[in-house]
């Protein structure tokens, strides 16, 4: 069974209080996955959301069928899926475990319902999305200039 102290352990839920975590709990599914399995592909519908307990992911961004670049990897104590909080949004990535995985689950629907009802719980793990959003954007924006500057094509004409 899922207790409270299971969820303080992430990240993304360490600024909740003991009651909004408690309010989480009955909520809280757990899952297990193998080595290679794939947790969500990309373009299906988010309608879960997901903290790695135990294991790796890797996101992956498929570009064509025989081409897919690594997004990111997800370690134990960190959050994924982010898409199901969002309206009508379709996960942008494929995640597939890289090791054995014992991951938490909230379905889309009851995470959103938990969140309207406590309107403190909702603003913060709204603002904790924001952030996780934006680091995210900024690992990228690096990650394009510094493939921009050290391209020998490109470089050549700066």
């Amino acid at each position: 069974m899922i207790e409270v102290q299971d969820l303080k352990q992430f990240v993304m839920f360490g600024y909740l209080s003991d009651d909004m975590l408690k309010k989480l709990v009955p909520i809280t599914e757990m899952l297990l996955f193998d080595e290679n399995e794939r947790i969500f592909k990309q373009g299906e519908s988010a309608d879960r959301f997901y903290l790695l307990k135990k294991g790796k992911v890797l996101l992956e961004l498929r570009v064509t069928d025989s081409i897919t670049v690594s997004m990111s990897a997800v370690k134990s104590g960190f959050s994924f899926g982010w898409s199901a909080m969002l309206e009508d949004n379709p996960y942008s990535t494929d995640a597939i475990c890289a090791e054995p995985c014992v991951v938490y689950s909230f379905r889309e629907a009851k995470i959103k319902k938990a969140m309207e009802e406590n309107h403190s719980l909702g603003f913060i793990i709204s603002q904790r999305l924001l952030y996780v959003l934006k680091k995210r954007y900024d690992t990228r924006t690096e990650q394009f200039v510094k493939t921009i500057k050290y391209h020998p094509d490109i470089s050549n004409l700066l």
